[in-house]
């Protein structure tokens, strides 16, 4: 059979295929005009209802992005001219918690935790990380989320149900979005401290089999909880005590509130470390003991089956002149041995819980 002409030239590498543009509106999760702390009825792109913000004069828009991409971002840049540096960072997840301000817009970046359900011996993940991103201005609030948990649905409607809180402005959801954030630490943290209980309780359980790589696992678990938690104290504490960032009087009391319960889950974070690391000496304090009990007992039967073993071997040398060989009693008379030694040596490792 004939083959197919080729259009290319010799040596020459296939041309890469063309990316295929997916519109921004793939990546909006929900886009809302809110005038007064409540949402205007209609449907809105990003660029109408910024158009609809600003010729009211009055309120801001709220658009949640999910998973954007660099053209998408690029687009929603483009419209509320967002920094190129902060938009980088919002295509790109896995970012360090930090406040970065921008003229008079700030950018807040924040790690989000999920727990995940898993067997107490099995060694799987545990926690789970995301990022969510928070770009916040006089008329303009942008949610940027990556990863499938931590959504923000819930807090739009919780703030949507609560006009007054909404009437503060963009930095009334940054509030929102923070402490919804905080509040996911402290709910991982307390089944993060029920699955070290339960270990704790296997590990001080007589005859309980608890491997020391689960121990591990939990621990790596832990101090990745911390590396997404632990960071968040400082950008906090600078949304709580600047007074000359762009955010109402009353959003930094309630950002306070957000810190006071940030620095208690952080502690928690820092004691289960340490309860980790306990745990991990009594772990292997139990396998030493453990250890130490089989060898008393390999030890206890190497001694009994060393006594048959000794008089075997005496007698087994066939020696001409060996008075008992030639006795009817003999062979009776080295089982009588045997038996007694074996069974006074039993007795005594017994007595001492060596068998």
């Amino acid at each position: 059979m004939p083959s197919l002409p080729s259009f290319r030239g010799p040596g020459r590498p296939p041309a890469p295929l063309p990316r295929i543009p997916v519109p921004t509106a793939r990546a909006i999760v929900d886009c809302g005009v809110y005038v007064d702390g409540a949402r205007i009825p209609g449907r809105f792109s990003h660029a109408e209802a910024l158009a609809e913000v600003r010729a009211r004069g009055t309120g801001f828009v709220w658009i949640g992005l999910h998973d954007p991409d660099e053209a998408q971002m690029g687009d929603i840049a483009a419209t509320f001219g967002l920094h190129p540096l902060a938009v980088e960072d919002a295509v790109h997840a896995h970012q360090r918690p930090k406040l970065e301000r921008y003229d008079d817009t700030l950018f807040l970046v924040l790690r989000t935790v999920s727990y995940v359900p898993h067997e107490m011996n099995s060694i799987s993940e545990i926690v789970e990380t995301g990022d969510i991103m928070v770009f916040a201005a006089a008329d303009f609030v942008i949610t940027v989320r990556h990863g499938e948990h931590t959504g923000l649905a819930g807090v739009r409607r919780d703030l949507e149900s609560r006009p007054q809180q909404l009437a503060l402005g963009p930095g009334a959801v940054l509030h929102a979005v923070a402490d919804h954030v905080v509040d996911a630490y402290i709910d991982v943290a307390a089944l993060v401290e029920n699955d070290i209980d339960e270990m704790e309780e296997a590990v001080f359980t007589p005859r309980d089999q608890v491997t020391i790589e689960t121990i591990y696992q939990l621990k790596r678990e832990v101090v990745e909880l911390r590396r997404a938690v632990n960071p968040l104290q400082a950008p906090l504490q600078q949304l709580a005590e600047k007074t000359d960032l762009p955010l109402p009087k009353e959003v930094r009391r309630y950002l306070r509130d957000v810190l006071d319960h940030h620095i208690l889950v952080a502690e928690r974070i820092a004691d289960f470390d340490e309860s980790l690391s306990e745990l991990v000496s009594a772990a292997l304090a139990k396998i030493s003991v453990q250890q130490n009990t089989d060898m008393r007992k390999i030890s206890a039967w190497v001694a009994i089956a060393a006594v048959p073993t000794m008089i075997a071997g005496i007698y087994g040398m066939n020696f001409e002149h060996m008075p008992e060989l030639k006795q009817t009693w003999g062979y009776p008379a080295v089982w009588i041995v045997i038996l007694s030694v074996c069974g006074a040596l039993y007795v005594t490792f017994h007595r001492n819980n060596w068998l």
